[in-house]
């Protein structure tokens, strides 16, 4: 990693939990990490070939100028286009295949659209007035609450499965806990203003640490 990247920021860029990656990499609290530091992404493995283990993980570095992409053979289940699961949740506590319903995590009016430009829009911004509620786009579990991202504010990352992750920023006060299991449609924050100048909801989903057009998963409106 370089200078003025954080856990923080590689969770998030790589489509992880912070924690994970911590325990991972032994990083204790406060998570502080340094330039040139080499950031494990997921847990190696070994196997046995004539009496011989060899690793098989992936270890990788970090640049704060690289694409928001993960490791091209970091393994991550379904399909993109395998949005839409079964009738079935999955057991409590664990992650879904797949997410079986995406709802709007606001009816405000959008006054930014996604853009795949390298310094295009990676999300929807949404107008409002402070105060405002905005909800769960998907059942998930609250993977980070806090400041810490630049530019983000006040933020809520709900992961969703082990390939997505939604993003609600510029929050005025956040209802909801890290680790806490959220439902679908429920109120987890309120709308404000934290980290821009005007009152708006910044919100991303992202496969795979890969932003991606919320359009693309959210229902049409009337």
């Amino acid at each position: 990693m370089q200078k003025g990247e954080t856990l923080f920021s590689i969770a998030w860029h790589t489509g992880n939990d912070y924690r994970d990656l911590a325990k991972l990499n032994n990083i204790a609290p406060p998570y502080s990490i340094y330039p040139g530091q080499i950031i494990n992404l997921k847990k190696q493995k070994v196997t046995s070939k004539a009496n011989e283990a060899l690793p098989r993980g992936q270890t990788s570095k970090i640049k704060s100028n690289q694409p928001v992409d993960p490791p091209p053979k970091q393994a991550y289940g379904k399909s993109e286009k395998n949005v839409n699961g079964g009738a079935n949740g999955p057991p409590v506590g664990e992650f879904p295949e797949q997410v079986s319903a995406w709802i709007w995590p606001t009816s405000n009016a959008i006054t930014n659209m996604f853009s795949a430009k390298e310094a295009g829009n990676k999300g929807l911004d949404f107008s409002g007035s402070i105060g405002q509620p905005i909800l769960a786009a998907a059942d998930g579990k609250v993977v980070y609450t806090g400041n810490a991202l630049r530019g983000f504010g006040n933020l809520v990352i709900i992961k969703h499965s082990d390939a997505y992750l939604t993003a609600y920023a510029h929050n005025d006060k956040i209802l909801v806990k890290e680790q806490q299991w959220v439902k679908s449609g429920q109120n987890i924050a309120t709308m404000g203003k934290s980290g821009t100048d005007t009152v708006k909801l910044h919100f991303e989903v992202r496969y795979k640490g890969k932003s991606i057009d919320p359009l693309q998963f959210l229902p049409k409106r009337k």
